[in-house]
């Protein structure tokens, strides 16, 4: 029974061995798939962490960027012919609708719950991620084999270049339709990066409050280029990973390790957030909110809150390895890429 494989036309595109040879894909994978993409939902709620960084850690990221590199005029043509089997499969369909779905299901359980322990406990939520994305740069790292000097300044560039945009300050809104349809090519090429998040770099960008308030209201003035573009950064940003990671997979995985590194600055649990502040030194509201400009940080009060936020920190750490143990299972790459 543990081997019956799904039979409609996940088959046509899944796991590939190391011949070459295209193999059906298992409930088992599937559902394993579907967890890996609720993690990755789950991660993208909370601001500063990267569902890239997930995909990274739990072993789907390169297979990830692969299939996001599929879509395109190849596969829209095959739809406008008609053939759907050949464009699922041309797409990997088994693997986006497995990533899919553990996505969407994520987002719309998980969300609100996240939602409402950050506003309750907010340092205490974050100590748990932040425990588990500082696991993850060790494990993202130990699978560059040898670090060579050139790894380490990429390492270095990765980390000093996701600080940087930490510490740059936030914009304020632009609703002009040119200015949001680059919100949506830079946010969307953020998402798939580990390290870095989307939410975050349209805080930076300062849209967020903006491109919220139109998914809320289905305001198509605002919806429709943020959404062009970011089927447009999607397209171009994917293709241009995937050549890299296929050229220099070691080099690139040293530069996305620093970019994990360097997103700690945003979950560390302990900052005070700035606010955009009015001319009379008000705090300026967009839809009732106050829009963040950035943090301030300090060290942890010596209280019984510290050992409750170091103890969720070690079991977000701990995470990690049940994550890499379910990442084993994954099909190995047909041939070594160059460094």
């Amino acid at each position: 029974a543990a081997d019956r494989r799904l039979d409609w036309t996940m088959s046509a595109h899944s796991s590939t061995t190391a011949g070459g040879a295209k193999q059906p894909m298992s409930v088992l994978r599937f559902m394993v798939l579907m967890l890996k993409g609720a993690a990755m939902g789950t991660a993208n709620v909370i601001p500063g962490v990267s569902g890239g960084t997930v995909a990274l850690t739990v072993g789907i990221y390169e297979e990830l960027i692969t299939t996001l590199k599929s879509v395109g005029w190849q596969a829209m043509r095959l739809l406008f012919k008609g053939d759907f089997r050949k464009a699922f499969a041309h797409v990997n369909g088994p693997f986006l609708c497995a990533i899919g779905i553990g996505l969407l299901a994520s987002v719309f359980t998980l969300a609100h719950l996240l939602n409402q322990m950050l506003r309750e406990h907010e340092i205490l939520t974050l100590s748990f991620f932040f425990g588990l994305i500082l696991a993850s740069v060790f494990s993202v790292g130990r699978r560059v084999p040898r670090w060579y000097a050139q790894h380490v300044l990429l390492f270095l560039a990765g980390t000093g270049l996701a600080v940087t945009i930490v510490l740059l300050r936030h914009a304020g809104p632009n609703p002009a339709p040119l200015y949001v349809f680059l919100c949506g090519v830079v946010a969307i090429s953020a998402m798939i990066l580990p390290g870095i998040s989307g939410s975050f770099i349209l805080l930076l960008m300062g849209n967020y409050l903006l491109v919220m308030a139109a998914i809320s209201n289905f305001q198509l003035s605002v919806l429709a280029p943020f959404g062009a573009g970011c089927v447009i950064g999607l397209m171009a940003f994917s293709r241009m990973l995937s050549s890299i990671l296929e050229k220099w997979r070691h080099a690139t995985l040293s530069l996305l390790t620093g970019f994990v590194a360097g997103s700690l600055t945003v979950i560390w649990p302990w900052k005070v957030k700035e606010y955009l502040l009015g001319d009379g030194g008000e705090a300026v509201l967009r839809k009732g909110k106050k829009i963040l400009i950035g943090y301030q940080w300090h060290l942890p009060a010596q209280d019984q809150q510290l050992l409750l936020a170091v103890l969720l920190m070690l079991a977000g750490a701990g995470l990690v390895p049940i994550l890499e143990f379910f990442a084993q299972n994954k099909p190995r790459p047909e041939k070594m890429p160059r460094e």
